[in-house]
């Protein structure tokens, strides 16, 4: 059967299939290779850019800041997972980071580095440092592979089996999920376990950020203009795909003493 892939999961395969997120040091699980999900994301990524407006980096001074502010963040990554002996986990990277315009308040980046900025955020950002504080959250996802882990999770949820790159590119069921992992398309799904991810992405992102150069105490103030930006209208958290915002801002409270610690401002 198409729809039906080969079987990764026996006990042993999902103990083989453990892993930990940088930094927190959190056990997760996850059970398609990357190179896998590199694959998916290299072909749903150019897919995405031929159906949309890019903003070229050589016209627009807020596109090339997109692209200085993604490097800088991803160089302090490598650095970073290089020093403490993590480098393979980001040895196949092939950074890129675009504007797309369009309205939608957004931004995500794909297994591999592949990086969006909606040109809607920016008048929520209004400055560099908030813009990597955006960056250093959606470029955590990546290195922790949150989306690994919530497509591994969807998967099993939804008695899809688990085999290799071809099969799944192939499949509607596994593409449709992988997009919504990562913020594409459609909801995440398994709710509190998104605002988990959304959680650990906001500690390693000003960590990221800070370690690029970037004083991650501009996280609070933007988030709280994210807040202000959507009018009241979001939906309780317990039926949110993201934390609240009273949330958020107090756990990056508790969390800027850390992160501080990274910090060395862009001389």
């Amino acid at each position: 059967m198409q729809n039906k892939l080969l079987l990764l999961g026996t006990g042993l395969a999902l103990i083989t299939a453990c892993a930990k997120v940088p930094i927190t040091g959190r056990s997760q699980l996850n059970l398609i290779p990357e190179s896998t999900m590199q694959s998916m994301a290299l072909q749903e990524y150019q897919s995405f850019l031929s159906q949309n407006k890019t903003v070229a980096a050589t016209t627009s001074k807020d596109a090339e800041m997109v692209k200085r502010v993604g490097q800088r963040i991803a160089n302090a990554v490598t650095r970073y997972m290089t020093q403490n002996n993590m480098a393979g986990e980001v040895a196949n990277y092939k950074w890129e980071f675009n504007l797309v315009d369009s309205k939608e308040v957004n931004a995500w980046c794909m297994p591999g580095g592949k990086v969006v900025v909606y040109t809607g955020l920016l008048p929520v950002t209004q400055n560099e440092t908030a813009l990597a504080c955006v960056m250093g959250h959606e470029i955590a996802h990546a290195i922790a592979r949150h989306g690994n882990e919530r497509m591994s999770q969807q998967v099993v949820a939804q008695g899809i089996q688990v085999a290799g790159s071809v099969a799944l590119n192939r499949n509607p069921a596994a593409q449709n999920i992988f997009l919504q992992s990562f913020g594409v398309g459609g909801n995440l799904g398994m709710l509190a376990y998104s605002r988990k991810n959304e959680l650990e992405a906001d500690h390693l992102g000003v960590i990221f950020m800070a370690m690029a150069g970037y004083n991650p105490q501009e996280s609070i103030p933007f988030w709280k203009r994210m807040a202000a930006a959507s009018g009241g209208n979001k939906p309780p958290e317990l039926v949110s795909t993201h934390p609240s915002d009273d949330r958020r801002v107090s756990e990056l409270q508790r969390l800027m003493p850390e992160a501080l610690k990274y910090y060395t401002p862009i001389k």
